[in-house]
């Protein structure tokens, strides 16, 4: 992208120096043909800008549904989360300071911190996805009318 951004005031650039070129010349052919070189360029700059926008847009959607369909697992095992400090079975409660808890206990939390993170990362994902959409969405009609205005060939 960052190539592109220097890439189109050069050519503009450009184009209006052969245009000021042909003006100066005095030809008017020169200068109309000048002012539709700048016109088609323009086109042809819409087009390949909404093309892009409209790529990325559909990579982007594609990886929601890859989220969507699988998430990515959850980064910690079991073993490691039993290891924890604050997990390691002891959670002071004031009623029992010394109150342990079970291994079943800490796998039921554990397996509810997965099925969160499992769910956060779907609703992410599906966020992510109607974002792509727009991405999708809005450069599309204006590719497919400036795409109109191409000249075909007879």
């Amino acid at each position: 992208m960052s190539i592109l951004i220097g890439i189109v005031p050069l050519v503009l650039i450009i184009l209006i120096i052969a245009s000021v070129i042909g003006i100066k010349k005095g030809n008017e052919e020169s200068v109309e043909r000048g002012n539709e070189m700048i016109k088609t360029v323009y086109v042809y700059l819409i087009l390949f800008a909404t093309l892009m926008m409209t790529i990325g847009g559909t990579v982007a959607a594609f990886m929601a549904v890859a989220d969507i369909v699988a998430p990515s697992g959850y980064y910690q095992s079991f073993e490691q989360y039993k290891m924890q400090p604050q997990y390691k079975g002891e959670i002071p409660t004031p009623a029992n300071p010394t109150q342990t808890l079970s291994d079943a206990e800490l796998k039921e939390q554990y397996d509810r911190i997965v099925n969160d993170e499992r769910s956060l990362t779907k609703q992410r994902a599906q966020n992510s996805l109607i974002k792509s959409f727009g991405w999708i969405i809005v450069p599309l009609p204006i590719f497919l009318y400036f795409q109109r205005k191409v000249k075909q060939p007879v």
